[in-house]
């Protein structure tokens, strides 16, 4: 099972991995900054999620 904040999480980074791309390419690192912030975001965000379907399973 998945939960919200696993999908938001993968979607963060997603949208992380494009700005960081575009960013990289356009030579706007601010850009670029942001990408990574938010992929890190969203990594918090997935593991996150994970934990809390490990612990629903658990029970």
């Amino acid at each position: 099972m998945v939960n919200k904040d696993q999908v938001k999480g993968v979607a963060k980074q997603a949208k992380g991995a494009v700005k960081d791309a575009a960013g990289k390419v356009t030579g706007d690192h601010q850009m670029q900054a942001s990408g990574k912030a938010d992929k890190i975001a969203g990594k918090v965000q997935k593991a996150y999620g994970d934990v809390k379907e490990d612990v629903k399973r658990s029970m």
